[in-house]
């Protein structure tokens, strides 16, 4: 064994030492076993069952490294690195393709770096049932692996058909018995061949594995390396002295040994699919014998001098005996600060152009603190005028780093960007550059749909890009270290981070959690495996600008192993806070509050409590499950109104669906349990604001404007606009505004406004408003202003022209609502037909080609035929039901609302009984037509009897269990169909999902628009972005594909719809009753069907239009997915409800115009 290796594990620097002592972790923490004692990969005591060994012979943890020759190369290569943008992200794949992608992308991450070599590509694998029957000798350089599949690496092994991926929420996919884990343990054998350059002849070579699943043996031509676990951290490893010469031309035998559990994946039982194998980038690097081990980066802000300084810490690596004879301090430490490089697309710079060079400094002799073969030193620059960085302004500067020797040769270089940037902590108050940010956030697991955990540089800047032009400033690393270049990206296009560490034992919890002390937390064996975690994270990802606070995990209880993380990192990193929700989010390891899923109620509460002097900023929040996110606003207006609400993450980013192909050969989206996974939690990985292909949801349209960072409001009768930017003005973006009223636009133009600075206000004078005029004088009822800023120039992450904030607002009208009364009795609205047979009355005009038939016995609607065209062919008909959202399921729960729905009946409706029509008036200009209608379900004996009323009840619910609605029919010579609704419910049903009609239309109406919020998908709850206007698209185009279909595609406070044929320009129009709006729904697939489909592939189109008018819709809710929890104000409560729906036909050859049947009213027929 190299003895230099042995010596670079074991030189632990003093001051480190104490600091684990002073935070009292158990001996061992570090702990490395000595190789002759070593424990084989066959032998009968299994390293991946002790939480003792985490892992052996590796390096210590430290910054990533990139090799650099010269100052030159070093800039060339940064630069390259910096030119990631918007273009970058349009190269993101999500099928087949990535899998070829990722091999690229790895490759293009080393590009550049002659001392860098990647070994992405095609190995050799084979997968063994469990470690004790991989093949004997597959290490060895002899092995014969012909036979063995092709495998890329990076890659998880389950997305290429080896083995089942397996996606649980909070259970463990093997029983619980820590540290062991089954003996059915898939185990991957991967087999590599590589040459070393001969120019590395002399050098020292280093193989770094990123990100391996979960634990895993390195053996060299034969000779066993080392062995590590943690799913998502480096794994280095020192081979010089087992490969062979670099001048040799011989090929050197890479095998690895992965198995897919060991204790360590107690620690991973994080909310996504467990997936195996060699994930992330495998590496090669070479050093110099005296190298650049490792460097800190910390930087101060003296905001009142406007200077900055910054302080490097530099760490060297040695033969022992050059450290131990003191001849290393005749070497010197140099560090070069430059400026940073015009974003792509900007200003043309010539490639060999370096950056202005801000300031350098010099070490002579790295002699600071020296320990074994590891030397460290301490570099400081200052600056004036410096250049900060924030998520709004991300500046970088690149630092480059040298180690040279007493003749002035540079021996080696190392380089990074930083940003100059500095994070405090106030009273309910985190600050950066002493500003108390707001952090608009996002939980963001690592998913690919094709190739699950791996990476890809489009696919990460298609998430950042997304992030940014949503308005999200922050995201929350979850629940694990990411992809080492991901960090840099959000250094680049400027996101706040927090950085998690790789713990989550979440499935140790009992329900209630009456006994906390079941947690490893608790467990002194198992301290030094979630120390190290914690360790290795900051000592990989310290010098990044864009972390702004460490978190300790996720979900893994609260105990003394927690205390001792949080001391370990408040040591290391005084300058972020530290993070951790478990134990109540409010102990002594977290220096935030930081609960999940907490109602508003309950944040306000905390915000305001004078003794908790830490912020609020919720973890988790706003769960993104399906039709979700409602509610949200409500939170941010509790955070731009409160002191110590400092902002949220929500849960989560992407929907985690895997690609699959169905046994048609289509290829669909799946989750747990659609690959015969056991145990599973079904579908509870889809709880993204994106589809697994980074399409948005429509909630994400609401995120957008709730965390829209320029407020626009109301202010008596003056528009106020208000930067809510911390270090942004608004000199770059460009103001316009519209007005429209009742549906049609007035006017338009730009706006002029001051030069705001951050946090800044200004006041619109109402007499100077450029719609001031227009709305004066107009004579509608409704009279909105819509109000846009856009950006003046392109953005890293967004072209010219982009939207970053929009608001409408209602102004007040001016005159009384003028609508045109229509008069039944008008001889052009004359010749009605009334034919009254057993079965059926039928009402027909001659002059306008329509005739519209009853079912007299059912009271309902049998058909409505215009110029030959079925219009009506099914209703309309009272409807109480919706497909259950993924809110509405609540898991399963038993006090759910689809349970409680259920359990009365309300799926299985039917009109049980009616009074039959009774015809109440009649005239050649209107009939009227009554009825009434109980609704009931099938086989409704087989429900509560809970809900049989009392004698006193029948007065108020009529004789029937569910429900009585009272119908009258009025139809009018004009081509009207007014139809009123008294509606009685049993009082004692649940909340109600909606309260409406539902009718079906000819498949040929197959064009919407309508006047009302749009022109995403919105609901009562969820309709703050969704402005209010005409719009219009084909009925397909209102579906909204979620993987689990449900209720969807509604659209809020609709005025008027209508539903055409543009080829034969026949269709229907439909409105509520006059200063009245409703839910619309309109669809090719019915609330059964969607109701009875698992996923959105199974839905087949239906012969008709489904159309539901709804008086009032239960909001889709968001605050968790878990619980019923929507909102008091957006439930719908049993009580009697009266409502009214109007309808017209459109007759083939007349205007199309709708504002004459929106501003109109029939007057009484006489």
């Amino acid at each position: 064994m190299n003895p230099r290796s042995i010596c670079d594990i074991q030189c632990v620097p003093k001051q480190r030492i104490t600091r684990l002592h002073q935070t009292d972790i158990p001996s061992g923490v570090l702990s490395i076993r000595n190789c002759s004692n070593m424990a084989t990969a066959n032998s009968g005591r299994h390293d991946w069952e002790d939480p003792n060994v985490v892992k052996w012979n590796t390096r210590r943890a430290h910054v990533p490294l990139h090799c650099h020759d010269n100052v030159q190369g070093a800039l060339k290569f940064w630069r390259k690195r910096s030119e990631a943008s918007l273009k970058m992200a349009d190269e993101a794949v999500w099928g087949d393709a990535a899998v070829s992608e990722a091999l690229e992308s790895a490759a293009y991450w080393v590009k550049g770096l002659a001392n860098v070599i990647s070994l992405s590509g095609y190995w050799k694998f084979h997968l063994a049932p469990k470690p004790d029957e991989v093949p004997p000798g597959f290490q060895s350089e002899g092995f014969l692996d012909e036979s063995w599949a092709s495998l890329p690496v990076p890659s998880n092994w389950q997305t290429h058909d080896f083995d089942k991926p397996i996606y649980t929420n909070i259970v463990y996919p093997f029983p619980i018995d820590p540290p062991k884990v089954p003996e059915q343990n898939p185990t991957g054998c991967y087999r590599r061949q590589f040459k070393l350059p001969s120019e590395w002849k002399g050098r020292r070579t280093f193989l770094s594995f990123e990100g391996v699943d979960s634990a895993f043996y390195v053996w060299i031509n034969g000779v066993l390396v080392g062995y590590s676990q943690d799913s998502r951290l480096p794994a280095e490893f020192d081979i010089t002295d087992h490969c062979h010469g670099a001048d040799s031309g011989k090929e050197n035998v890479l095998a690895v040994q992965v198995m897919r559990w060991s204790d360590g994946s107690y620690l991973e039982d994080q909310d996504h699919w467990w997936l195996s194998g060699i994930h992330r980038d495998v590496i090669l690097l070479s050093k110099p014998e005296v190298m650049i081990a490792d460097y800190s980066i910390e930087t101060e802000v003296i905001q009142e001098e406007n200077m900055a300084s910054i302080k490097v810490e530099v760490v060297v690596e040695a033969p022992r005996e050059l450290v131990a004879t003191g001849r290393l301090s005749s070497h010197s430490a140099e560090i070069i600060l430059f400026e940073s490089w015009p974003e792509p697309g900007s200003v043309q710079v010539a490639e060999e152009n370096l950056p202005p060079e801000v300031v350098r400094a010099e070490l002579q002799g790295i002699k600071d603190s020296s320990v074994g073969c590891h030397s460290r030193g301490t570099l400081r620059l200052e600056i004036s005028k410096p250049n900060l960085w924030s998520a709004e302004k991300p500046y970088l500067y690149t630092l480059v780093l040298l180690i040279k020797t007493p003749e002035g040769e540079v021996l080696d270089c190392e380089a990074c960007r930083i940003g100059i940037r500095q994070i405090t902590e106030g009273y309910k108050e985190v600050l950066v550059n002493g500003k108390p940010v707001i952090f608009r956030g996002v939980n963001r697991h690592e998913h690919h749909p094709r190739v699950g955990k791996t990476n890809m540089e489009a696919c990460m800047i298609k998430d950042i890009v997304l992030m940014k032009q949503h308005n999200i400033n922050a995201v929350r690393n979850s629940h694990y270290p990411q992809h080492p270049r991901w960090y840099e990206l959000c250094d680049l296009f400027g996101l706040y981070v927090v950085d998690e560490a790789n713990i989550e034992t979440h499935g140790f919890d009992p329900e209630p959690w009456p006994q906390p002390k079941r947690q490893l937390t608790w467990d002194p064996a198992w301290a030094s495996a979630m120390l190290t975690r914690v360790i290795n994270m900051v000592e990989r990802d310290k010098n990044h600008a864009s972390i702004i606070y460490w978190s300790l995990g996720n979900e893994a209880g609260y105990g003394p192993n927690h205390d001792a993380m949080a001391g370990w990192v408040r040591s290391r990193d005084p300058t972020r806070p530290v993070h951790y929700e478990g134990g109540g989010s409010r102990t002594k390891a977290t220096d935030v509050v930081c609960p999940m899923y907490m109602r508003v109620w309950d944040i306000v509460k905390i915000a305001q409590d004078p003794e908790e002097s830490r912020p609020l900023i919720l973890c988790e929040y706003s769960h993104a499950m399906g039709n979700s996110n409602g509610n949200i606003h409500e939170y941010w207006e509790a955070i731009n109104r409160i002191h110590g609400l400092q902002g949220g993450y929500i849960w989560d980013w992407v929907d985690q669906g895997l690609l699959k192909v169905a046994a048609d050969g289509n290829k669909y989206w799946a989750y747990g349990g659609d690959f015969g996974d056991v145990p599973n939690d079904l579908n509870f990985c889809l709880n993204g604001l994106t589809w697994p292909d980074r399409t948005v949801h429509p909630a994400l349209e609401e995120v957008k404007y709730v965390y829209q960072p320029i407020g626009i409001a109301l202010s008596g009768s003056q528009v106020e606009i208000w930067d809510r930017h911390f270090f942004t003005s608004l000199d770059d973006l460009q103001f316009s505004w519209a007005l429209h009223a009742d549906g049609s636009v007035l006017g338009s133009g730009s706006l002029d406004i001051p030069s705001l600075g951050p946090r800044e206000k200004y006041l619109i004078p109402s007499d100077s408003e450029p719609w001031h005029k227009l709305w004066r004088t107009s004579l509608a009822f409704e009279v909105y202003v819509t109000i846009t800023a856009r950006l003046s120039s392109s953005k890293r992450w967004v072209d010219a022209g982009h939207v970053v904030a929009s608001e409408q607002l209602r102004l007040p009208p001016v005159n009384a609502r003028h609508v045109k009364v229509l008069d039944p009795s008008d001889t052009a609205a004359q010749g009605l037909v009334l034919s009254d047979d057993n079965n059926l009355i039928t009402v027909e005009s001659k002059s306008r080609d329509w005739i519209l038939t009853f079912d007299k016995a059912g009271g309902i609607i049998n058909s409505w035929k215009v110029q030959e065209r079925q219009l009506f062919s099914s209703g309309p008909v009272p409807c109480f039901w919706r497909a259950p959202t993924d809110n509405d399921k609540a898991a399963q729960g038993l006090n759910s609302y689809n349970f409680r729905w259920r359990a009365v009946g309300l799926d299985k409706l039917q009109i049980l009984s009616s009074t039959g029509i009774n015809i109440h008036h009649t005239s050649t200009h209107s009939v009227e037509l009554k009825a009434t209608l109980s609704l009931e379900p099938v086989d409704s004996h087989q429900y509560t009897a809970e809900l049989v009323p009392s004698q006193a009840e029948v007065g108020r619910t009529g004789e029937h269990r569910w429900f009585t609605v009272g119908v009258t029919y009025k139809v009018y010579g004009t081509g009207d169909l007014v139809i009123e609704y008294d509606v009685q419910p049993n009082i004692k049903l649940p909340p109600l999902p909606r309260i409406g009609i539902e009718f079906q239309v000819d498949k040929r109406c197959n064009e919407v628009q309508w006047y009302g919020r749009g022109p995403f998908e919105c609901y009562p709850d969820r309709k703050s972005a969704a402005h209010v206007g005409v719009y219009q698209f084909p009925v397909k185009d209102m579906h909204v594909p979620y993987i689990v279909p449900g209720e969807s595609g509604g659209r809020a406070d609709v005025r008027w719809l209508s539903l055409s044929d543009r080829e034969a320009e026949v269709g229907l129009l439909a409105m509520s009753e006059p200063d009245k709006s409703m839910q619309m729904n309109v669809s090719f697939f019915t609330t059964q069907e969607l109701d009875a489909a698992t996923h959105n592939e199974e839905l087949k189109q239906s012969d008709g239009i489904q159309v539901h008018l709804d008086h009032k819709h239960m909001g889709v809710g968001g605050d968790d997915s878990w619980t019923p929890c929507v909102h008091e104000e957006y439930l719908i409560l049993p009580k009697p409800h009266q409502f009214t729906f109007r309808f017209r036909p459109i007759l083939s050859g007349e205007t199309k115009e709708f504002d004459d049947f929106y501003l109109s009213t029939l007057g009484k027929p006489s």
